[in-house]
């Protein structure tokens, strides 16, 4: 029978029970007559106007095979299809192939993806990020809106950042139209900056040309940009990051001496750390810009114009979310969050 919509298949059940004649329900719906006596037979025998159940191509795997390979990289995520299609006998053939794998992967809900990319936890680190969290979990919005997050972040002129992909064909992976061309290690010069956000206010966007040590970080950054700041807000707590930079004795004994708090931070833990999100989302304000950088210059300038875009309500909800933070490393026991 022709494939008929099942929209129409109800619709044509409809008129043959309203007592119209075969033929005219065929013109109603645009179909053969026999179609119209064939669908209301169907009916008559199954109670359905659905297409009866087809043998299809018969599968080349049994039940207990499709659970072997479920459990299989369920226990091992980083198992190739290859290898489980090795060890693999099928049911018609000595072996079964890799795309029938991944087939039997895709029914089970899983699929192939790029990893997260992660800093290397140990047991002290897992355990300090509970400690820390089950500490400030209990901290309400009025607590959060008085610490002032500051990190660096450095952005590159050209770089991939996974999220670009190509539709191509079967052999055409190295096809002029399907290759993306960039020099490695970011190439074509690279921008450090320094920031810090808060619940109701911002910093300015330092550009630190070359490297940050504890000397630039203490004359360059905290004398110039972060005393100011907390003078004028003498409520606010500082919080920045274990880089040796802003460890250093020089650094802690500069802060001490003029009375900067400092929030204790776990280490490895920039999840934690809500900055981390609005570089994200500079990085891609400036990426969508109708013109895009064409050097280091632009790029500096880009970032600070675009630093002075971004609407104090993102940054607002980015940390108001730092509860949801908390509540997220103490469930993964000290370990990664979706953050």
């Amino acid at each position: 029978m022709p494939r008929v919509p099942a929209h129409l298949r109800e619709r044509a059940l409809g008129m043959l029970q309203g007592g119209m004649r075969t033929a005219d329900v065929a013109r109603a719906i645009n179909c053969n007559v026999r179609t119209v006596r064939r669908l209301r037979q169907r009916y008559r025998e199954t109670g359905r106007t659905a297409d009866r159940p087809r043998s299809g191509r018969p599968r080349v795997t049994t039940p207990a095979q499709d659970r072997y390979i479920r459990t299989s990289h369920l226990r091992d995520r980083y198992r190739m299809a290859t290898t489980t299609a090795r060890v693999t006998p099928g049911t018609h053939n000595p072996s079964i192939s890799a795309q029938t794998v991944r087939n039997r992967l895709r029914e089970a809900g899983l699929r192939a993806c790029r990893p997260v990319v992660r800093q290397v936890l140990t047991r002290h680190h897992r355990q300090q990020r509970c400690l820390w969290a089950q500490t400030h979990r209990r901290w309400t919005r009025q607590d959060w809106q008085k610490v002032l997050f500051t990190d660096e972040s450095r952005f590159c002129l050209t770089r991939g950042d996974g999220r670009i992909r190509v539709y191509r064909r079967r052999n055409e992976r190295y096809t002029e139209a399907c290759t993306l061309e960039r020099d490695r290690f970011g190439g074509g010069g690279s921008v450090m900056v320094w920031g810090g956000v808060s619940q109701h206010h911002r910093t300015e966007l330092v550009v630190i040309a070359g490297n940050l040590n504890a000397v630039r970080y203490r004359e360059d950054i905290l004398l110039p940009h972060v005393v100011p700041f907390l003078q004028a807000h003498p409520d606010m707590t500082l919080q920045h990051d274990n880089a040796t930079s802003h460890t250093a004795r020089s650094v802690r004994d500069f802060l001490q001496d003029r009375n900067v708090s400092v929030l204790p931070w776990p280490a490895k833990s920039p999840d934690l750390n809500p900055i981390e999100h609005v570089w994200d989302l500079l990085d891609r304000r400036v990426r969508a810009r109708a013109i895009p950088p064409r050097n280091v210059w632009e790029l500096a300038g880009a970032l600070v114009e675009e630093w002075g875009n971004i609407s104090q309500q993102e940054l607002a909800n980015l940390v108001q979310s730092m509860r949801r933070r908390c509540t997220a490393v103490l469930n993964a026991a000290g370990g990664h969050t979706r953050y």
